[in-house]
């Protein structure tokens, strides 16, 4: 072969050498895309590659991911504006966008968004803790208001009473008796963002900016339950097979493993 070809032996191995591991390295690029289900661009790829004993540069990753038409679902990014009445409840802001370094269920954040079901919108409401980036509850429903607000509270698992502030925006789904009553039944302070400012509520809008961009985009549910089980599914994956830049790139439910001697 190599007589054939006119090149050294040494030349003809090196290439098969390298040809295998590149091929090597193709697969477990793809693999790490496909596990994070679409989601996953050059840097957080290069971070699992490191995992695993591989040193390689964004720049090459980028070229097998485009080679191999691995597109990231943040690549089409876009967002539709989405107007709401403010509450104009006095209370003021607890939280100052004190985001990081805060203990296990100190605070805890919500929001609300609008996801398209067959021919109209439901909504979803997550409450996420600062204290690891984890969603703690979540629901989904017909309508945007406390009860969806509620039922992401029945889904928190352990005691209410641990959680300290209960941050949000100024929404009127978070202006009602019900909410009131919750919060004043489990002795946790309400907060709220300065009117129509996004930044005082950074996390939950960009928990949401990931939740639009990873689950909901290019998706039309056939129905309400089929939202709820795909929602309960993501949330799994969300916190405890994703990796996040915010937390040194673990999943929240690793760095809560990690951290948690410190705050028992």
């Amino acid at each position: 072969m190599c007589k054939v070809l006119q090149i050294s032996r040494s030349i003809y191995y090196y290439k098969i050498r390298n040809k295998s591991s590149e091929d090597a390295l193709i697969s477990m690029i793809k693999d790490i895309f496909n596990s994070s289900r679409n989601n996953y661009g050059t840097r957080k790829i290069k971070v699992e590659l490191q995992k695993k004993g591989y040193r390689v540069s964004r720049r090459k990753i980028g070229r097998i991911m485009k080679q191999n038409t691995l597109v990231s679902s943040y690549t089409k990014l876009k967002f539709k504006p989405h107007v709401d009445k403010f509450n104009e409840s006095k209370i003021d802001n607890l939280v100052k966008r004190e985001f990081k370094n805060q203990p296990y269920r100190n605070v805890v954040v919500s929001d609300l968004t609008y996801v398209r079901v067959r021919e109209r919108w439901e909504y979803i409401c997550i409450l996420v803790d600062l204290f690891n980036r984890e969603i703690i509850g979540y629901s989904a429903g017909d309508h945007k208001d406390a009860a969806l607000v509620r039922k992401a509270f029945a889904k928190v698992n352990g005691n209410l009473r641990n959680i300290e502030i209960f941050h949000t925006d100024r929404g009127n789904e978070f202006k009602n008796k019900i909410i009131d009553e919750a919060m004043l039944a489990f002795q946790i302070k309400r907060s709220l963002s300065m009117k129509g400012c996004p930044y005082d509520n950074a996390v939950a809008e960009a928990t949401f900016k990931i939740i639009k961009t990873e689950f909901v985009r290019g998706k039309v549910f056939e129905s309400l339950d089929e939202l709820k089980w795909q929602l309960a599914d993501y949330v799994n994956w969300f916190n405890n097979h994703r990796i996040h830049s915010s937390l040194g790139y673990v999943t929240p439910y690793q760095f809560k493993l990690n951290n948690l001697k410190k705050v028992v």
